[in-house]
């Protein structure tokens, strides 16, 4: 029996979503890619174009789709703050619409279904690492909201589409997650410092740089979503993928600045709203059902990083453009 697939995977020329498509067509799966561009960048999947088994297709998944697939990847939704921010109610549609036409897809086609949501669900938590269990703290009207309460609205989707119709759904938490193809201009705190730093100007840091993150690297987390797909178990999750080693985004920034060579220049500015303190993953659960762990150091990850940006061309890319 063939275990070549029929996979989907929406948001595919984003920055993860790439990633996955080259690590499924290198599995010779018969791989579609569906993106709106709205954050990702045709370069990001450009190398697979001519392959017989990926093709790409521009469409908004907050529209229907209609494809026979066996498996979808549920990747498509802006994730990081210059580009949710930019346009809120976009963001909330893509998770709330967007979910329930792949659901719906899903549903007819009897296809697994994974949901990539994030570690944005639990806000700024009380409880510290996260673990699946903690409900969080979010603020329902911040600014932060549209993706929050949009990724948290999807996951009620998706459990109800389990409950309701036996579906075979998976949803991941992901957090912080960097590496090669990311959008220079994301707003997240990864891009800004190199970015910043191989252009010359001052890193920003926002309040005194004590808050946390913990930095998964891009191939490590792709492990995991594979592996929670193939997940042979009756394992819907929520499960968290992210790496549980901490820093302070001072210490990213001095680790920015030594990989770089540029020279040690900051400026503070005031936290964002609703900005997390800290924020780092239990991953117990991850390490038991799937057998996963990250392998990547940092310093190695971030590297990798500083190297992809020096290879590109940075004014082929754009910030996000206010709408008003």
């Amino acid at each position: 029996m063939s275990k070549i697939k029929r996979i989907l995977v929406t948001g595919g020329a984003g920055f993860l979503g790439s990633c996955l498509c080259e690590r499924l067509v290198q599995e010779q799966h018969d791989v579609i890619c569906v993106d709106n561009f709205f954050t990702s960048q045709k370069s990001n999947v450009a190398e697979l174009l001519g392959k017989p088994n990926f093709e790409l297709i521009r469409h908004d998944i907050t529209m229907p789709l209609f494809l026979e697939v066996d498996e979808i990847y549920n990747l498509a939704c802006p994730a990081a703050p210059g580009h949710y921010q930019y346009n809120p109610i976009k963001t909330m549609k893509t998770s709330l619409r967007g979910s329930i036409n792949m659901l719906g897809l899903a549903k007819r086609c009897r296809a697994k279904i994974l949901q990539a949501s994030t570690s944005e669900v639990y806000g700024d938590p009380e409880v510290h690492p996260q673990t699946e269990s903690y409900r969080g703290c979010v603020n329902p009207i911040g600014t932060r909201a549209c993706y929050d309460e949009g990724k948290r609205a999807a996951e009620a989707l998706f459990m109800d589409y389990r409950r309701m119709h036996k579906m075979p759904i998976r949803i991941v938490r992901i957090f912080n997650t960097y590496g090669p193809k990311m959008h220079p201009y994301d707003g997240r705190v990864v891009s800004n410092f190199i970015r910043q730093a191989l252009c010359g100007e001052p890193v920003t840091v926002f309040g005194d740089g004590s808050q946390t993150r913990s930095f998964c690297y891009r191939d490590d987390l792709i492990e995991a979503v594979i592996r929670m797909m193939n997940n042979d178990e009756d394992f819907a999750g929520p499960v968290n993928i992210g790496n549980p080693a901490e820093f302070t985004i001072r210490e990213l920034a001095d680790l920015v600045f030594e990989l770089t060579g540029s020279p040690k220049k900051i400026q503070e500015k005031p936290l964002p709203p609703d900005d997390p303190r800290q924020r780092k993953p239990d991953i117990s659960l991850a390490k038991a059902k799937l057998c996963w762990e990250p392998k990547t150091p940092l310093k190695e990850g971030l590297q990798k990083t500083i190297d992809w940006f020096r290879s590109i061309d940075i004014e082929q890319y754009r910030p996000p453009t206010p709408l008003y």
